[in-house]
């Protein structure tokens, strides 16, 4: 699918993610395997101590993998997450936030990723999370199929 429709049938589907417009997040770069998000600081997000929750960071890697993922799979499948393990390294405080997902193993069914987040302080990036990411490529399955 790592053609310049297969990218844009990403960006589509990003668009269509109500968890994505509640971070506020931004699809930052999209390329065959790899695809970065990014999001702002908000009140909204944050624990109890003004850091993003974990929660939060959670869900936008868990996008940025599934979609470097989806990047790489047929015109006709859907991705899913099947499993994921995050390590949250430092307190996610920051101005920003950047979310990237790598393919690691591409696969028919099923894809491994990566992710890392970075939370930018005066364009300073400090990396306080990684997830493993596990994916599959969903095809033949009413409302799912292609997004």
């Amino acid at each position: 699918m790592a053609d310049q429709e297969a990218l844009q049938r990403l960006r589509e589907s990003f668009v269509l993610q109500g968890a994505m417009a509640t971070l506020g997040a931004q699809l930052t770069h999209v390329a065959p395997g790899e695809v970065d998000i990014s999001f702002g600081w908000a009140p909204a997000l944050t624990q109890q101590h003004g850091f993003i929750h974990a929660g939060m960071l959670s869900t936008a890697l868990d996008s940025a993998c599934g979609y470097a993922g989806f990047s790489l799979m047929p015109a006709d499948a859907g991705v899913l997450t099947i499993e994921f393990k995050i390590n949250l390294l430092a307190p996610a405080k920051g101005q920003r936030f950047r979310c990237e997902g790598r393919v690691l193993k591409p696969g028919r069914t099923i894809v491994v990723a990566e992710g890392r987040a970075y939370a930018i302080n005066d364009g300073q990036e400090k990396l306080c999370a990684t997830m493993q990411c596990t994916l599959m490529a969903v095809q033949g399955r009413e409302g799912i199929a292609g997004k």
